[in-house]
């Protein structure tokens, strides 16, 4: 394969959907989409992800958008939280952990006494598995001969790359994501590694755009790609989404990636103390430098809070959320983000609500929850947001209102983690940093949005005291 590669099939796995897409780099969009739900299987052992049906999925995918497009490339972008342990034949040597599963909490008082410290880290002591590592320590200790099955530790976006050809590997990004196992001060990994007895068993680290391998001949005849399609080693979903934000514009900055997950990762802010127990972190981005971050699952509270009612807005909605000050206060997931333990409350009786109302006060309550990050990260400059909240006007307007920042919501994709994931084929070194995108201003931020976002803020602050 020769010359300049311009359409990069991109295998993208979020914690709710699966999608496979075809990028093109001329264009920066996405020219040919296919999705899937993300379905976990209950168990035995344990609930765990199906990526026999995910490989399916995507071997499929691949083979029909290739059909369509013409694919030259691939690269990975998947969630974090997650490793795939693989044995010596190089099949499972266990199922691949939810880490929503609650099953790490019955060690957890054990597993604190072997997790490094944040400092070392940049990880916050997490609930459920939503640290690889207290994953790892659960398994291990509730199937004793794992360990000996266990032959290499993939981080998720480098089993796919595994499974595509044959190399193994892992990435800094999604070592980096909260996981107990790296140091991202030190660029290692951490003392834990050897604490379970994996220093051995951890494949190689790499570069996200490192070009690991081409295509082994059964998934070319199967996805009907050349058998010499380059792929890369890839990348967690929010450090794809930050990807093209760092090659492009000039610090400070701060990119919100969103879905399940609201990530905020600040680009040259302030110097600050991060606290765990607010859910800030440090993640590390594609070029190996920690980013400090804070996050929330905005996506899962916005549909707990809706439960399936039409997602529409209305003036009259708004009117009324904003005149009478109805607010929705945190958490209504309260096992992560800055409110963490809190229990989430209405102004009003919730019944009292019309569906417009609802999807006015919950867009209001998401911005104002993401105007925490830039506080606990030291975010400057501008606000991107990426993801499904970026089509939420109600979100960006109270966004902007809250951080007193110019919100700029990227048009004509559905989201930047495919556009991240493909730009690894991009000409990388030449552009970093070096031009400034002029910010696209949101609706001036009105009198009533800043009132509102200052009652919002002083309620909640009251109730913490």
């Amino acid at each position: 394969m020769t010359g300049r590669i311009r359409h990069v099939g991109v295998i993208d796995i979020g914690k709710t959907n699966l999608k496979v897409a075809v990028v093109d780099l001329v264009r920066e969009t996405e020219i040919g989409v296919l999705t899937r739900p993300n379905r976990v299987l209950p168990g035995p052992p344990y609930p765990h992800f199906d990526l026999e049906s995910h490989w399916n999925f995507v071997c499929d995918a691949l083979y029909t958008l290739n059909g369509r497009h013409g694919i030259e490339a691939l690269s990975v972008t998947t969630h974090g939280a997650s490793g795939v342990l693989l044995n010596r034949e190089g099949d499972f040597a266990a199922p691949m952990l939810d880490y929503e599963c609650d099953g790490p909490d019955a060690v957890a008082a054990e597993y604190d006494l072997i997790r490094p410290d944040f400092d070392e880290t940049g990880s916050p002591r997490l609930a459920m598995g939503l640290n690889l590592g207290a994953q790892l320590y659960w398994q291990l200790k509730s199937d004793p001969d794992l360990l000996d099955r266990i032959a290499t530790v993939l981080t998720y976006p480098q089993y796919w790359t595994y499974r595509l050809t044959g190399v193994l590997a892992n990435e800094v990004t999604s070592l980096g994501c909260h996981t107990d196992l790296w140091s991202p001060a030190k660029n290692r990994y951490s003392a834990l590694v050897a604490k379970l007895g994996l220093t051995e068993k951890m494949a190689p680290v790499k570069k996200a755009g490192d070009r690991i391998g081409k295509l082994l001949p059964r998934v070319a005849e199967r996805t009907g790609l050349a058998e010499n399609t380059p792929v890369v080693c890839g990348l967690h979903d929010s450090n794809a989404s930050l990807y093209p934000h760092l090659l492009r514009r000039t610090p400070p900055f701060s990119v919100v990636s969103t879905g399940t997950w609201v990530i905020a990762l600040a680009v040259g802010g302030d110097d600050v103390v991060p606290d765990p127990h607010r859910d800030t972190l440090i993640n590390v981005n594609a070029f190996g430098d920690p980013v400090p971050s804070a996050r929330f699952m905005g996506g899962r509270e916005f549909d707990l809070v809706m439960k399936g009612r039409n997602a529409v807005q209305g003036q009259a909605g708004t009117t009324r959320v904003l005149r009478d000050r109805i607010m929705l206060f945190p958490a209504v997931e309260p096992r992560s983000g800055p409110f963490q333990g809190q229990v989430a409350r209405w102004s009003i009786p919730e019944e009292d609500l019309t569906d417009g109302e609802r999807y006015a006060a919950v867009s209001f309550y998401l911005a104002m929850m993401t105007s925490e990050c830039p506080l606990m990260t030291g975010a400057q400059g501008p606000v991107i947001v990426e993801g499904p909240f970026a089509k939420n006007a109600l979100y960006l307007e109270m966004l902007e209102a809250a951080t007193q920042r110019t919100v700029h919501a990227p048009e004509g994709i559905a989201t930047g983690t495919s556009i991240g994931a493909a730009l690894l084929f991009g000409e990388q070194d030449t552009s970093r940093g070096q031009t400034t995108v002029a910010e696209e201003t949101g609706i001036d931020p009105k009198p009533e949005l800043r009132s509102y976002a200052g009652s919002w803020r002083d309620t909640v602050r009251a109730s913490l005291k």
